[in-house]
């Protein structure tokens, strides 16, 4: 009829709608499409199916998070992952303390962003084999002397840096070649966790929350290997980003992907990393280790 107005169909509004999504969703794949993948990588500090179980699931979480893809990419040691980082290769790293500083002193801009809330204070144990006879103690026991030692991978902060550190303190003028009578490196916890429960070694030092890991794994058998010493607590591993994040993900990226991380609430992402929940960090917390490594000559 003359002078009616016509109204759009309920089939037109729906097709319309569904035609505003697809370009809505266009835009955003185009954007991510855009950019390069996020990379990121982390220190190989244990078992290597636990590693690519634990990055994993980040990864595939913080896809989701930030609209871009992410990927990771594993390294065969920790000298590897601050290589990585320092060339670009990755953008973002789970560092322990030692290597994050290694890491930020090679790349102007580079910050820790987080870190797991037991990172602030973390621990080394000392382990040994049964067979040594000797007995946990609270203070540092002076008895390892003259034992076959073993330390984790020669940059790590529970591992090496912390251990040495103690072991100097306990017997001062000496270097851990001069207190025991053979010194080794294993490459990572769960293999020094091996060689002292097979024997290869008497003692070592290893990441405590590595320890409790491969505990509760049954991975660890408490009638050949155990703690004899708890250290004093440090602060340790974190998550380092490059500072030219931003100009490829665009501004306020590493505000979200902070944001991102400490946002983690899944136990079936944060247990693999024997951790709680992840903390917001700055690079000043892991002064105390530059001291320490500047000390012991591991860094200049």
């Amino acid at each position: 009829m003359i002078g009616m107005t016509t109204r759009p169909s309920r089939t037109c509004l729906l097709a319309a709608v569904l035609a505003l999504a697809q370009t809505v969703l266009g835009v955003a794949a185009a954007w991510a499409e855009d950019r390069p993948p996020f990379v990121f990588t982390g220190i190989p500090d244990q078992d290597e199916s636990r590693l690519v179980e634990r990055f994993g699931r980040v990864a595939t979480y913080l896809e989701a998070e930030l609209g871009v893809p992410v990927r990771y990419i594993p390294v065969k040691n920790y000298p590897a992952a601050v290589t990585a980082f320092t060339n670009g290769h990755v953008q973002l790293a789970w560092f322990g303390g030692f290597t994050g500083v290694q890491a930020r002193k090679a790349v102007p801009g580079a910050h820790a962003i987080a870190q797991g809330a037991e990172d602030a204070a973390f621990k080394t144990y000392l382990i040994a084999n049964a067979r040594t006879g000797l007995q946990p103690s609270s203070d540092f026991p002076k008895a390892v002397a003259g034992k076959t030692f073993t330390f984790g991978a020669r940059a790590s902060t529970s591992g090496r840096l912390m251990p040495e550190h103690f072991i100097r303190q306990a017997f001062p003028g000496k270097t851990p070649e001069q207190v025991f009578s053979r010194v080794g490196f294993s490459g990572d916890h769960s293999r020094t966790i091996q060689l002292v429960g097979s024997g290869a070694f008497e003692v070592g030092a290893v990441d405590y929350t590595v320890w409790d890991l491969d505990a509760k794994a049954g991975k660890v058998d408490p009638a050949a290997v155990k703690v004899i010493w708890e250290s004093p607590a440090y602060p340790d591993y974190q998550w380092t980003v490059r500072g030219d994040v931003e100009a490829t993900y665009g501004a306020g990226f590493t505000e979200r992907l902070t944001t991102a991380l400490v946002g983690i609430g899944d136990p079936a992402i944060l247990e693999p990393f024997g951790r709680s929940k992840f903390v917001p960090v700055t690079d000043a917390a892991y002064d105390p280790l530059i001291a320490v490594a500047k000390s012991t000559g591991l860094l200049d």
